[in-house]
C-alpha cells in the first residue's frame, strides 16, 4: 500500500516522448525478455518483473525512473516493490508500450524474435479445445475433458491474472532471449 510518502506517478506517452528527447529519463522495460526483444522503447533498459530486483535499478541523479510494460500492470507491480524497497517516488508510463505506439511513437521493431507469449498461450489453448472437442465428438466423449481442463485454465489465468500455460511457454527454449 501506498503511503503519503511513497507514491506512484503515471505519465503519458506525449510526456515520455519529451523527457526522452531532452535525456531526463532511464527508461526500464519490465516485460520478459522475448517481448522485449519483439519491440521495445529505444534506450530503455530490460529488468523483467519476474525477476525484478531493486538493488540492480541504477538510479542516476538528474534522470527520472520511469517503468513500462505493456499495459501498466507489471510496471505498477515492480513501482510496488521499489516503493517497499524505500524510494519515495517512482514513475510509470501510463497504459504501457501500448499508448506508445498509439501515440505514434517509434519502437524498435525485431521482426525475428518469438511471437509473443499471449499468442502463443490462445495458438495452443486453441489448439487443445479444438482437439478435445473433436476427439469428444468422434472418438469418445471422455476427451471432452481435455476441452473443459483448458478452458478452467484459462478462467483462472482470467481471475488470478497467473499464466501456468504461459510460465511453461516462456521456458521454451526458442523464447529464452539473451539479454
Amino acid at each position: 500500500m501506498l503511503t503519503n510518502s511513497h507514491q506512484l506517478i503515471e505519465i503519458d506517452a506525449n510526456t515520455l516522448n519529451q523527457l526522452l528527447a531532452e535525456q531526463k529519463v532511464t527508461l526500464i522495460d519490465v516485460r520478459e525478455p522475448a517481448e522485449y526483444a519483439g519491440e521495445h522503447i529505444k534506450d530503455a533498459t530490460l529488468m523483467p518483473l519476474s525477476t525484478f530486483n531493486p538493488t540492480e535499478v541504477k538510479l542516476i541523479t538528474g534522470k527520472q525512473l520511469v517503468l513500462y510494460c505493456h499495459s501498466g500492470n507489471r510496471s505498477r507491480k515492480a513501482a510496488q516493490k521499489l516503493l517497499d524497497f524505500g524510494l519515495q517516488e517512482i514513475t510509470q508510463l501510463r497504459g504501457g508500450i501500448a499508448t506508445w505506439k498509439q501515440a505514434g511513437y517509434p519502437t524498435i521493431i525485431n521482426k525475428n524474435a518469438p511471437i509473443s507469449i499471449m499468442r502463443q498461450v490462445q495458438i495452443v489453448a486453441g489448439s487443445l479445445v479444438f482437439l478435445g472437442t473433436v476427439l469428444g465428438a468422434f472418438v469418445s466423449p471422455g476427451f471432452l475433458i481435455l476441452s473443459g481442463f483448458v478452458g478452467a485454465g484459462l478462467v483462472f489465468a482470467g481471475i488470478t491474472g497467473t499464466c501456468a500455460m504461459g510460465l511453461l511457454l516462456a521456458n521454451l527454449p526458442y523464447n529464452q532471449v539473451k539479454n
